[in-house]
């Protein structure tokens, strides 16, 4: 309390010298705006003088502009006032304290600079599961299993690596997609997000080469731009990244990663054919090119049999793959794995104790629980058969409504439209937004952002009536686009 260091001396009034002391407090921002000073009767026991005294200084202060007494609340500090009459600005202009990174970070929000959503569209935006159907007697029971067996402990701190049993449960899982785990460890992450960015902040150096496919995951793409790496971009064909191409930068640009979404990319839904992981593995292998896969979506398959993950490939230390049901199985948990060499993921278990110390040991219990209790097989196959209807009806109705080059997409919960030459994409979507309907354009999954032929159509939470409308209203706008292009 800045009172207890109070004197009086004998060269002023009492009074003089106590509203003195305040006012020098005031500017010196040891008594700020809002602070509730001691009532008089406290502060007049405090610095033994008569309240009286106290009450004329306080009364003083508030003619002055410097205090406020609030009838039954007390008195308190008026800051801004001060500062107005001292000529200091009343707030601190943060935008000239945001470093670049921060700035960047904001440019590249696709969630602040695009469309927003508003009550009553038809949103074509999202690729979150529909939480209708949550399995959620499955996970009320887990929830209850795991405190039965658990108790209050799961309640403390836990480890920066994770919640050991959900460990060796994925490790499991994913040897049973082929992946060879020897040698390797498992460290959980807050999804996707968080893994993609310890391992950039860890292995990646600004300026390095990094080969990423063209068009591409928009997260993975805003995380590589904030690390300043060189993006090196491959385009893709129906069998996934363009091999020739791929070759031909490796020989060129001499990369030392690459970012790769092998099943159910995002954004084409493409999923790469097994002959072509075959020799995107090889001669990534040959060049010793750090394979960091992001194995997105890959339980939602409609159209084709399962294929096995890029790192299955490898009998190596050479990949690093970044897991997740996000996108099919309570997101809202924010659970998701990094798999990969044992010296490499005891050095992303440090960084990741640097940031957020842990991920919830909470929901990582309850996501084990649910998982091994037999339930996710079931409610895998649910989900599958529900989005496989979804998708159907999608391409059905886009197949009437819109007229387009091509479109791709043979799982997730999202297709990929390649538009003609002749129409603009963001002239329809300003167009469709007038008209309550919003999609995201594909030109935010682009290095450069300069695609306008391009678009994404997520489905997973819309009802049918809505998939219909919304396409309708789509290709109504392409249509009189047209109309216009050709007038």
């Amino acid at each position: 309390m800045i009172f207890s260091k109070f004197t009086f001396n004998s060269k002023l009034p009492k009074y003089k010298q106590l509203e003195k002391f305040i006012i020098n407090n005031i500017n010196k921002e040891n008594l700020i705006y809002g602070n509730k000073l001691p009532s008089t009767r406290e502060l007049s026991k405090l610095l033994k003088v008569s309240r009286n005294l106290i009450v004329s200084v306080y009364e003083n202060l508030e003619s002055a502009g410097y205090l406020e007494i609030r009838n039954g609340s007390g008195t308190f500090v008026i800051l801004n006032r001060v500062r107005k009459k001292n000529n200091i600005s009343e707030n601190i202009l943060w935008e000239s304290y945001i470093n670049k990174s921060g700035k960047m970070a904001r440019e590249l929000d696709i969630v602040k600079t695009q469309y927003k959503w508003e009550k009553g569209m038809i949103a074509f935006k999202s690729i979150a599961p529909d939480e209708n159907l949550f399995d959620l007697k499955g996970f009320k029971r887990a929830f209850l299993d795991m405190f039965s067996i658990e108790g209050n402990k799961i309640l403390n701190y836990g480890y920066a690596k994770g919640y050991q049993k959900l460990i060796d449960w994925l490790k499991e899982y994913m040897k049973c997609k082929g992946v060879n785990t020897d040698g390797k460890d498992i460290l959980i992450t807050n999804g996707f997000t968080e893994g993609f960015n310890l391992v950039t902040d860890t292995i990646i150096n600004k300026k390095d080469g990094v080969l990423v496919e063209e068009p591409t995951h928009n997260t993975a793409l805003k995380i590589l731009k904030l690390n300043e790496v060189e993006l090196i971009s491959i385009t893709m064909d129906k069998d996934g990244i363009n091999y020739d191409i791929l070759k031909k930068k490796i020989l060129e640009k001499k990369p030392k990663f690459i970012y790769i979404t092998p099943s159910y990319h995002n954004p084409t839904g493409i999923v790469m054919s097994a002959e072509r992981r075959s020799m995107v593995y090889k001669i990534l292998r040959d060049n010793n090119i750090i394979i960091i896969e992001d194995g997105f979506n890959e339980e939602l398959l409609y159209l084709n049999s399962h294929l096995l993950p890029l790192s299955s490939y490898s009998n190596r230390n050479d990949f690093i793959y970044i897991g997740s049901f996000s996108k099919i199985l309570y997101p809202g948990l924010r659970i998701g794995w990094i798999l990969a060499d044992n010296k490499l993921i005891d050095t992303l278990e440090s960084v990741k104790r640097t940031k957020t110390i842990h991920c919830s040991t909470l929901d990582q219990a309850i996501l084990y629980y649910y998982l091994n209790g037999g339930d996710f097989e079931k409610y895998i196959k649910k989900v599958r058969k529900y989005y496989a209807d979804k998708y159907r009806l999608i391409v059905e109705f886009i197949n009437k409504y819109i007229n387009y080059e091509e479109i791709s997409g043979e799982g997730g919960l999202h297709v990929f439209i390649k538009l003609k030459k002749n129409y603009s994409v963001k002239k329809i979507i300003d167009e469709c937004y007038k008209k309550g309907v919003i999609f995201m354009p594909g030109s935010v999954f682009y290095k450069k952002g300069d695609d306008d032929s391009t678009i994404r159509l997520g489905f997973s939470k819309l009802t049918d009536k809505e998939i219909e409308k919304g396409i309708k209203v789509i290709g109504e706008v392409i249509y009189l686009q047209n109309i216009d292009n050709n007038k």
